[in-house]
């Protein structure tokens, strides 16, 4: 049974508090074991990554706990293909198993795991980030698979794919509160050849063609 994210960290807190730390003797032989991170490098700067990093700042949280973190994916519950999507590359990157959690009245599947260092090595702020002034890695900048990747992560969490036939209406959308990473998608777009329009908390692309080629490019709602 999962504990909550308000429990586990009343509990933390409290035995912090109290200088207490019942588990050490047990994660110390885990780690002697190999059962245990005793240590956490950057993360390799890969594809998966690069959709990691767009899907957590699009559709992502990074909590914050005395001795580890908690990053969690707000997926569909509909949506088979999303959770299997970043379960997998969650497991690919961290080397273990994220749990999948349905939250209770409502359409959702919580996609979470703890970890130490989470936000450092992802270059992403815990806690509310509606005006964290994010610019895309230059990693990411300088490696156009890269960019489709991390675009593709932004558009899983924030996208939209909208067609009107009668009046020839065609739009793939990005929405988002914060105003630089409406920049960052902007920006990718337009290095990626593409032509994109921004307004008011969001990104559109309306020709035809360009609708259907990012579509395309980004795979978009396509897994497996």
């Amino acid at each position: 049974m999962e504990i909550s994210s308000d429990r586990a960290l009343k509990i933390s807190l409290t035995m912090k508090q109290k200088k207490l730390d019942n588990f050490l003797v047990w994660r110390e032989k885990m780690k002697s074991e190999g059962k245990i991170k005793s240590n956490y490098p950057p993360f390799p700067h890969t594809s998966d990554l690069a959709e990691l990093i767009g899907v957590v700042l699009g559709d992502g949280h990074i909590e914050k706990f005395p001795r580890t973190e908690r990053l969690i994916i707000a997926a569909n519950s509909n949506n088979e293909g999303f959770v299997k999507r970043y379960v997998e590359i969650i497991e690919k990157l961290f080397h273990k198993k994220p749990l999948c959690t349905k939250v209770k009245k409502a359409n959702c599947i919580r996609i979470s795991i703890y970890e130490k260092f989470i936000s450092k090595r992802l270059g992403i702020p815990t806690g509310n980030r509606k005006n964290f002034q994010f610019k895309s890695p230059i990693w990411i900048l300088k490696n156009r698979i890269f960019l489709i990747s991390f675009l593709r992560g932004l558009y899983e969490a924030e996208g939209s794919f909208c067609i009107h036939k009668p009046t020839s209406t065609y739009k793939l959308l990005f929405k988002n509160t914060n105003s630089y990473l409406l920049d960052s998608a902007f920006e990718g777009l337009e290095m990626l050849g593409f032509h994109p329009h921004r307004s008011t908390n969001q990104i559109q692309l309306s020709r035809k063609k360009e609708v259907y080629d990012c579509k395309d490019l980004i795979e978009f709602r396509k897994y497996g």
